[in-house]
């Protein structure tokens, strides 16, 4: 007797037909050439957010998950507590068991912090909060960034982990060791972090001379 085929057999209707299929998702590279945004780019984002109700909320939002490669998960369940403003440090916990850090945080982002904080309302354990008080979701920042990706004229689909890679990217065209980045991302394992050391042109720097 032969096997049963019903295991691969597309699922039909009540009428025997098969029925409409969800199309198959587009890897990135199909959809952008890269996955990380220059930081000319990220200031074209942060001026976007000037014109927004919220905008200094969502200007901050930016500048700290940019700076500190935060994930989407990371930045909307940052709490008051991991920002320790008279050090200029801030206590970065990693999603997916990812390696704990401590950040420093340049002035003009602990500005930005410190005026966030002194004008939410009403005030939350949370940076990062909607008019009510609650924290932001994720879905909802995805939907703000890809708006301000729209409203700043790229002509591709901007999401929020471009901000975490264009943190490694940033890092590493600097020149700064693939060990330290690994540590400043938190990732477990290097091979995520090589990447970045992959695609930094300061690699190629004497192979051509006018």
């Amino acid at each position: 007797m032969r096997k049963s085929h019903l295991a691969l057999v597309a699922p039909t209707s009540n009428h025997g037909t098969v029925g409409p299929q969800p199309p198959p998702r587009r890897r990135n590279i199909e959809v952008r050439a890269r996955e990380y945004l220059t930081g000319a780019e990220i200031d074209r984002l942060i001026a976007a957010a000037g014109n927004n109700r919220h905008s200094h909320r969502d200007a901050t939002m930016i500048l700290v998950a940019y700076r500190h490669g935060l994930r989407v998960s990371e930045l909307v369940t940052l709490r008051w507590d991991a920002v320790h403003f008279s050090q200029g440090q801030l206590h970065v916990n990693r999603a997916k068991n990812g390696s704990p850090a401590v950040h420093l945080i340049p002035g003009i982002e602990l500005r930005a912090l410190r005026r966030l904080k002194r004008e939410q309302d009403p005030a939350s354990p949370f940076v990062f909060t909607s008019e009510r008080g609650s924290p932001l979701t994720s879905a909802g920042f995805r939907k703000l960034i890809a708006r301000l990706g729209v409203a700043a004229k790229f002509k591709f689909l901007v999401h929020p982990h471009m901000f975490r890679h264009s943190c490694g990217f940033k890092l590493a065209n600097e020149g700064h060791d693939t060990r330290s980045l690994q540590a400043y991302l938190g990732h477990k394992n290097i091979h995520h972090t090589v990447r970045y050391s992959e695609l930094t042109s300061a690699r190629f720097k004497d192979f051509w001379k006018d």
